[in-house]
């Protein structure tokens, strides 16, 4: 009975995942780009019940894992494609494709190392990648040239690569001041520029943060 709680929250975030799909086929962007962000909230949350309760199973983790592909991998890749991408032709075709692809990757990824990476993420984690294009789309910005297809590349690419993020428990990788700092005035400028910004602020900051706190720790180790 413990186990049900948290596995309901984390249908609850496959729910909400569906939601925004259905909702980016009915051409409502914004309601669909909100359920991803609430999709996350969920996401967040059914960890730590199941913590709570000690009821942290191998089907919880599994469920997890599925349920964070629909949400935050192909919800916000359709979503992107919906919104914008598809003006791109094939470019938007293969960047929609490879930032879901790169969410699965990333996931399985993070499935077979949970014994080897610790105190860190290695790459950065699927429901900050997926809400970074979700809140980035509630601003209703479509930029000129080719910015927003390789926005879904490189946040794709993020995903699957070796860059260090924390994980915020105290242990692990270390945060340095100075790139905290940059990643803050960025988001600081943002605001400034956009007050409606709010949402995507976050995780801009921390996507950024991520980069640069690893730059300057292998600058460091040399």
């Amino acid at each position: 009975m413990k186990s049900l709680i948290p596995n309901m929250l984390t249908s609850l975030n496959l729910v909400l995942g569906m939601g925004s799909i259905i909702s980016t086929f009915q051409g409502n962007f914004y309601q669909a780009a909100i359920l991803i962000v609430l999709a996350m909230v969920a996401d967040g949350l059914d960890g730590r019940v199941a913590r709570f309760f000690n009821s942290s199973s191998d089907f919880g983790k599994e469920l997890d894992s599925l349920c964070d592909l629909v949400s935050f991998g192909v919800a916000p890749a359709i979503l992107a494609y919906a919104f914008y991408l598809k003006e791109f032709a094939e470019f938007g075709y293969v960047a929609a494709i490879a930032f879901a692809t790169c969410g699965a990757l990333r996931l399985a990824r993070f499935n077979v190392n949970t014994s080897v990476v610790k105190g860190y993420f290695m790459g950065l984690p699927i429901p900050a990648g997926g809400c970074v294009l979700a809140t980035f789309i509630m601003l209703n910005i479509k930029p000129q040239g080719i910015i927003f297809p390789l926005m879904v590349l490189i946040f794709g690419y993020l995903m699957v690569s070796k860059v260090k993020y924390p994980d915020f428990k105290g242990k692990g990788e270390q945060i340095r001041i100075f790139p905290a700092l940059l990643a803050v005035f960025l988001g600081a400028y943002i605001l400034f520029v956009r007050l409606d910004a709010v949402l995507f602020v976050p995780f801009i900051v921390y996507s950024v943060f991520g980069i640069l706190n690893t730059l300057f720790g292998l600058v460091e180790s040399k």
